[in-house]
């Protein structure tokens, strides 16, 4: 009788985890089996709105290049693009700024910028040749090269995945039935023609990007249930490089020589063993992405969350440079990655990248971006440096400086960071993971209606408060991301202090909720220290990392091969400070926090919160080839300080243009 009691509750114990792991979002698109349960499901483009300057980034974008591309850059972005059916560019370019600018459209609910993108839509949904293939033809050989294009590549498996992700996005905001139609044809003419021309047939950045094109073959089978989409994407996986091996192995770890590792395929690649975990659950998938993680960050990376990879990987001096294409391929891994395995260490590196890397690498009109930027920046200029491609302008602030790649890709950064702030959960509720002023109105529950406000002057504040309103009363799971760096976080419902346990860095909170209740969540924000390059110190606090505040001087400037002009930045106040060890020790910094943030507080003038502490200049420290020298090791204690101590300042990251943010420290 004992062992049949015993196997009755193993049973029952056995039904109930077997009904947890299967519970699925019930209101929106997310994983039907076989494909494994998403904790947390994306929402349609619309739910979120950004409020605070959040809202303003969107707007600066909407007046700056986002809104304006196919004026500013004709030659690839206008009328004769050939993703509107001319003869130019029928590359990645076009489908690149596409990709910001629905989203962007739809988030702001601009007529204006949806117009702009529909007409690129219809082209590509009305031009479908009947055996599925869409976009541009490859056009006859009499036709002559147009300058800046890349006409010869129509045929690439490539561009059409970033227009796949384009038309995702804007099915997701409009629910045009003519999108899952395309994609459907589509899908089965790769199905036919993958075997014969593999991803690579062209160029080999498709074999190297498989991922995005995988990822929206999951979302239309989560749609539709269409089997032969589950074969489409094994033959996509098997064709596509093997991310979850360089990730898994020593690949990234190769110093002498540097690995031959593109800086952005290696951003893009990190959620391609992801996305395939979703049809085969196994941890090696998972834990290949963190093992590459690991390896960047231990062989490459810097403090702020990038990598040396000025073209190719290239190791940890603080003055390689970061391509701003990785920068938000980096977040768009990040986003895919949060709702499929549910790990909030994905978010917090999302805002790592978001608050730190993405606000510097453009001008505050948006109108100008930097190609590479560096984490040791003494002066912006179109000079030699150490960079594996030093040609075209890569430092400096311009439109067409650099490769087109950027100028196009950079413009999906904030809004589709916008969009990620909030998921639905497997359990009808809803979920904040990713922190910022904005408002959501979600379906949870039973299928009610809820709008949550999410006032906050997070990053620079540790404070975050949530406004519930409701028709009625409504009982649903409210789920709050802990960061790993919150040592101590207080939440309080209505004013009532509530105990904080969080379980793989969330907390739920599971009540009846009706309108005007209100959350406060405090997330107490201390210093860290770590050390890179040389021995080099990194200051992190709550999201943000710190940096020396260096006084620019900002200068335009014509040169003849250059289709226009650009900016370059110079230091007006000394850089080569170092920081004793003993203020590490005491944390030895005084903070002082501005009262209100601007709109736009990404800039030297407008940053939020000022870091004071005590210095010394390094004389041996010098500018070499427009860049800082070598960073000094410490060689304690024989390293020559000057003898008189000075204040300096440390702001934001996000809000420098020049600076230190790995510092030499001295012990004497």
């Amino acid at each position: 009788m004992k062992h049949i009691c015993i196997l009755t509750f193993a049973f029952i114990l056995l039904f109930f985890v077997s009904f947890g792991k299967e519970k699925r979002n019930q209101y929106y698109i997310t994983n039907q089996s076989p494909l494994t349960v998403q904790p947390y499901t994306a929402l349609p483009i619309g739910a979120i709105r950004a409020e605070g300057f959040l809202h303003e980034m969107l707007k600066i974008q909407a007046e700056g290049l986002t809104g304006t591309l196919d004026s500013v850059y004709e030659v690839v972005c206008g009328d004769n693009n050939g993703w509107l059916g001319g003869t130019g560019d029928g590359w990645e370019r076009g489908p690149y700024w596409l990709d910001g600018l629905v989203p962007l459209a739809y988030l702001l609910n601009d007529d204006a910028l949806k117009a702009k993108a529909q007409k690129w839509i219809e082209w590509s949904i009305n031009n479908q040749q009947e055996d599925g293939y869409f976009g541009p033809r490859p056009l006859p050989e009499n036709y002559e090269e147009i300058p800046g294009t890349q006409q010869g590549m129509r045929n690439d498996w490539w561009p059409k995945m970033v227009m796949l992700k384009v038309l995702q996005q804007y099915y997701m905001a409009t629910q045009d039935e003519r999108v899952l139609t395309l994609m459907d044809k589509y899908f089965r003419y790769q199905l036919k023609m993958l075997p014969v021309n593999e991803l690579g047939y062209v160029t080999f950045w498709a074999n190297r990007r498989g991922g995005d094109n995988l990822a929206v073959v999951y979302w239309l089978y989560n749609i539709t249930k269409e089997k032969y989409l589950l074969d489409l994407a094994e033959i996509i996986h098997q064709q596509t490089y093997d991310w979850t091996g360089v990730y898994s192995g020593n690949v990234i770890r190769t110093l002498n020589p540097l690995p031959e590792l593109h800086c952005v395929n290696v951003a893009q690649g990190l959620k391609e063993p992801i996305i395939y975990y979703q049809q085969h659950p196994e941890e090696k998938y998972l834990e290949s992405v963190k093992n590459g993680l690991l390896a960047l960050k231990d062989c490459h990376g810097f403090v702020n969350g990038m990598y040396g990879g000025d073209e190719r990987l290239h190791g940890n001096d603080p003055t390689q440079g970061s391509e701003l294409c990785s920068a938000v391929e980096m977040m768009f891994c990040f986003e895919n990655s949060i709702p499929i395995t549910g790990d909030v260490y994905y978010a917090d590196y999302l805002e790592k990248i978001a608050y730190n890397v993405l606000p510097t690498q453009s001008t505050d009109d948006y109108m100008r971006k930097q190609y590479f930027q560096q984490a040791n920046q003494i002066k912006v200029s179109d000079d030699e440096r150490n960079f594996f491609n030093d040609r075209e302008g890569r430092n400096v602030f311009g439109t067409t400086t650099g490769y087109p790649c950027c100028l196009t890709n950079m413009h999906q950064g904030w809004p589709k960071f916008v969009q990620n702030t909030w998921y639905a959960t497997a359990d009808n509720g809803i979920a904040a993971l990713v922190y910022g002023p904005t408002k959501v109105t979600a379906k949870v529950a039973g299928g009610q209606q809820v709008t949550i406000t999410e006032t906050t002057d997070y990053p620079f504040k540790e404070n975050i408060n949530f406004k519930i309103e409701t028709a009625t009363e409504v009982n649903f799971p409210f789920h709050l991301r802990i960061p790993e760096w919150c040592k101590s976080a207080k939440i309080a419902v209505n004013g009532t202090v509530q105990e904080v346990v969080p379980e793989n860095g969330i907390v739920v909170l599971n009540r009846k909720w009706k309108s005007g209740d209100n959350v406060e969540l405090n997330l107490s924000m201390d210093f860290r220290f770590s050390y890179w390059h040389e021995m080099s110190l990194g200051i992190e606090r709550g999201p943000l990392v710190y940096a020396l505040k260096i006084k620019e001087e900002w200068r335009e400037v014509t040169k003849e091969n250059y289709d226009d002009t650009f900016w370059e930045v110079l230091p007006k106040s000394p850089w080569n400070y170092a920081i004793w060890e003993q203020t590490v020790r005491n944390s030895d910094f005084k903070i002082e926090v501005a009262d209100k943030v601007v709109a736009n507080p990404w800039n030297l003038e407008n940053a939020p919160i000022t870091l004071t502490t005590k210095a010394r200049r390094l004389p041996l420290w010098k500018e070499e080839r427009n860049m800082a020298g070598k960073t000094p090791s410490p060689a304690w204690p024989y390293r020559l300080v000057e003898k008189t101590e000075e204040e300096i300042q440390l702001i934001p990251y996000g809000c420098t243009t020049l600076r230190i943010s790995q510092f030499p420290v001295y012990n004497q």
